[in-house]
């Protein structure tokens, strides 16, 4: 049973870009082994406007292969489901307005373009990669998924927001797992860290606090755009591309001071410089759309000088000597001492982002955090190393190893947290299935030749 569940699961988050992300369909998921064969495409299926060709499922297989899934078992009559599934979120999306601005599927068009361009080496290069006729042609047709694509994932957010799973509900999932079925959990390390930021000047700060000011006037006066600006100067490499683009909400995991501000404005205005942990920002609000808001942002980090730096060095040596010397604990020199704000509370305790507890399992470790940790003994102590933050900032941290755990089944006490998230997971596709078995019936929904015959999840040839 939790074998079938975990199947289902993977199908459910496969990404819905992957059905354009190829240039051509040599390659085919024929029951479960990839095959070559020559074919005619066509239309295979309609889910109210849209149309499904026999060569998505090919460059579905294609791309969720090269993106590292696991494809054993998976049948193209699968991979036909999920693309109806995708379709239908996006007819859906509409028919409930919900709304992608075109100047959000532009920046994000840009984003992808800019990305494929460093990969292959020109834009004619990209082109000629997906076989397009033109440059115009490509924009176009890539315009037209990615908007498709993003009604997809809003509405299926919408779907399963308010779907919760209550300490009983995960009990209840647990139970019903056969023992010889108990998914296996990999060994797994706790860690903490002590973060040691090099101190920035005054006069730094407020060489900052000026260049942003400036920015600020020249798009005032009209002698430039905020989003010239943010491409030219800001330092957040997570908008930078897109002229410092968000959208957010009340909910939006940004750091309080910046929603703060964000929220305080009105449309079309521009913040005064204010700080953050990650450095000195200013914040157009361009558009207010009830609880939500879109907005550009310039991020300028102050300078770091070489004093500085060696200056931390020496304080994170400091405080490892303490530390081995028995003087003050690891957890101790963390809450006073470190100066990161999100684990000094907790004694420096990292918390995984994708589960949201304190274990990584070791074979899905970010990299660079398994290349910091893996050879530390328990009670070891790291010496000082040197590390940027994604704004180019340079700062010190050492870290130890707090806890180990072994590879084992499933144990309801020691992994509750990885359990609920399979509860929840289980909760939530039943939710879409319901769903799509309510939207399936009111929709003009089409299956052509061979695909007919096809055991599908979803009543979708409404028998």
């Amino acid at each position: 049973m939790i074998m079938k569940f975990i199947s289902r699961i993977t199908l459910f988050l496969l990404l819905p870009f992957a059905a354009w992300a190829q240039p051509d369909s040599t390659v085919v998921a024929q029951n479960t082994t990839p095959q070559k064969r020559l074919k005619v495409d066509g239309i295979i299926a309609t889910v109210g406007d849209y149309i499904i060709l026999d060569s998505d499922i090919d460059k579905t297989y294609l791309e969720l292969s090269a993106g590292g899934a696991k494809m054993e078992g998976v049948t193209r009559c699968q991979l036909l489901g999920k693309l109806l599934e995708d379709k239908l979120y996006a007819h859906q999306a509409v028919q409930d307005s919900i709304i992608i601005s075109d100047e959000t599927v532009r920046d994000n068009m840009e984003r992808r373009i800019n990305y494929m361009v460093k990969q292959l080496g020109s834009i004619d290069e990209v082109v000629a990669y997906f076989k397009k006729g033109s440059v115009e042609d490509f924009r176009s047709d890539l315009a037209e998924i990615i908007k498709t694509n993003m009604l997809t994932d809003e509405m299926r957010d919408k779907i399963i927001s308010e779907v919760e799973v209550t300490p009983e509900e995960v009990r209840t999932f647990f139970n019903k797992i056969a023992a010889d079925e108990l998914p296996v959990f990999g060994a797994e390390l706790e860690v903490a860290q002590i973060v040691i930021k090099p101190r920035i000047t005054e006069e730094e700060k407020q060489r900052t606090i000026a260049q942003l000011k400036e920015i600020k006037e020249a798009v005032l006066s009209g002698t430039s755009s905020f989003f010239t600006k943010a491409v030219l100067y800001s330092q957040d490499p997570g908008s930078k591309s897109n002229g410092g683009y968000y959208k957010m909400s009340r909910k939006t995991p940004f750091v309080k001071e910046f929603k703060d501000i964000a929220f305080s404005l009105a449309e079309g205005e521009i913040s005064e410089p204010f700080e953050t942990e990650f450095g000195y920002h200013i914040i157009l609000v361009e558009k207010i759309r009830g609880q939500e808001i879109e907005l550009r942002h310039i991020l300028i980090s102050p300078r770091i000088t070489e004093e500085a730096l060696s200056a931390a060095k020496e304080r994170a040596q400091s405080v490892r000597n303490r530390i081995v010397n028995k003087e003050i604990t690891f957890a101790e020199a963390a809450r006073s001492e470190s100066d990161e704000k999100e684990t000094k509370a907790n004694g420096g305790t990292l918390i995984n982002p994708k589960t949201q507890d304190a274990k990584f399992e070791l074979t899905k470790m970010d990299p660079s955090l398994y290349s910091q940790v893996s050879n530390l003994k328990d009670g070891e102590v790291s010496y000082p190393y040197v590390e940027e933050d994604p704004s180019g900032r340079k700062y010190y941290k050492i870290m130890t190893v707090t806890n180990r755990f072994e590879e084992h089944k499933a144990d309801y006490a020691k992994d509750y947290t990885k359990i609920k998230e399979l509860a929840l997971k289980e909760k939530q596709i039943k939710r879409i299935g319901e769903w799509a078995n309510e939207k399936i019936k009111e929709t003009f929904v089409r299956i052509n030749g061979e695909y007919r015959s096809c055991e599908f999840a979803n009543n979708w040839l409404k028998k």
